[in-house]
């Protein structure tokens, strides 16, 4: 049984996750890592979910605030073995559920083209293209998405 729990980016379970989905994300992205890794570290985060399979960590996703209303997603990973079980729809909505507790109104995210599934996912998750935003305005391998929660 998959059960969800909040915490922060301290959690042992979350760090090696990240480990695993860095290294993902590594080979993926290839000499455009450096870019990416600059914006995705995990020391501040105080909003993050974890999904245990028992006591084993097997998804994991954040949010930082982005501004006055919004939350930036960051961090989402499944382990392979997991994946198309709905873990990270789990996971996706607990993040945003929890965003809309403290008052936000809406959730943005940035991902690669080349992570075709990761595009599917939000897209099938209600997450509509926008602008690219900040950091990732002029990159060509980076698509945002927002949504209302």
């Amino acid at each position: 049984m998959t059960s969800i729990l909040r915490t922060t980016s301290e959690h042992p379970g979350f760090v090696a996750l990240v480990r695993h989905l860095d290294a993902y994300l590594a080979h993926i992205d290839g000499d455009e890592h450096a870019f990416y890794a600059q914006y995705n570290k995990i020391s501040a985060l105080q909003n993050v979910v974890v999904a245990l399979d028992g006591d084993t960590p097997i998804g994991c996703g954040a949010f930082k605030p982005f501004d006055e209303k919004t939350v930036e997603v960051k961090r989402m990973y499944v382990l392979p073995e997991w994946r198309g079980k709905g873990v990270a729809a789990l996971v996706l909505t607990e993040l945003e559920q929890w965003a809309a507790e403290l008052g936000y109104g809406r959730c943005v995210l940035e991902t690669g083209l080349r992570m075709t599934d990761a595009v599917a996912f939000y897209t099938k998750n209600g997450y509509q293209k926008m602008e690219n935003f900040g950091q990732y305005v002029g990159v060509e391998n980076s698509v945002c998405f927002e949504k209302s929660v």
